[in-house]
């Protein structure tokens, strides 16, 4: 199974949606450019459309012209970088595992979802598949937003706050070992209890180099970014 353990004391390094600071999100360029970088996970986000797999952030209409899972599996199988999908369409479950059975990457993936019920499938088809369970959900990105800091923070405060009571619940009902955290809902005593529960922390998405030393104490598993070129210092 896949490890997410810390190596030499740091977080593992993981390329959110490839490296999309530096090419087209979720494209096979951006996967390439991540697993180049040294990133030790790839991750990108996939999509059901039209009978079809493919990579892609929001619903897309058509699935023509998009990079498909099968494309970016068949390359990540051939590099040393693991593969975290970030699953977006409830229902592929059983088309997602066999994509990866085909490619030989059950053992070398982690699939995050919000969904709870659509991590609790995909295991019910393929229990050798890590799971992990994201939180919290942000329809609209307003975290993502610089502009609206004072809307923001007053509920992340909260959802950091009650965190540590309820992870354990989240990645209980989720089928998850492994917990998937905006990096403004992590705290010491969130940490803490995903230790005692045996379960990795991975944090997204951060792209501000200033803030890997305060996530290296806190002991965070692994961060996710959309410039892998962060972990060069």
């Amino acid at each position: 199974m896949i490890e997410l353990r810390r190596r030499d004391g740091r977080p593992l390094r993981i390329g959110h949606r490839g490296a999309a600071a530096l090419a087209p999100e979720n494209t096979l360029e951006s996967i390439a450019l991540a697993v180049e970088l040294g990133c030790d996970l790839v991750e990108f986000d996939v999509h059901a459309i039209a009978g079809s797999l493919v990579l892609a952030h929001d619903r897309p209409r058509v699935a023509r012209e998009l990079p498909s899972l099968d494309d970016a599996l068949g390359f990540l199988a051939s590099t040393r970088a693991d593969v975290h999908l970030d699953l977006k369409s409830h229902g592929a479950e059983r088309e997602i595992a066999a994509a990866l059975r085909r490619h030989g990457l059950v053992e070398r993936t982690l699939v995050s979802s919000f969904r709870s019920a659509t991590l609790r499938a995909l295991h019910a088809v393929e229990p050798g598949v890590r799971l992990g369970r994201t939180h919290p959900q942000d329809r609209t990105g307003l975290a993502q937003r610089p502009f609206v800091p004072p809307l923001v923070k007053p509920a992340l405060w909260a959802l950091r706050r009650a965190l540590a009571r309820r992870i354990g619940g989240l990645l209980a009902g989720a089928a998850a070992t492994v917990a998937v955290l905006h990096w403004q809902v992590v705290s010491e005593a969130v940490v803490a209890r995903c230790r005692a529960l045996d379960a990795p922390v991975l944090v997204w998405t951060v792209d501000d180099p200033a803030l890997l030393p305060w996530l290296d104490q806190l002991g965070v598993d692994g961060v996710i970014t959309n410039d892998p070129r962060i972990f060069a210092g």
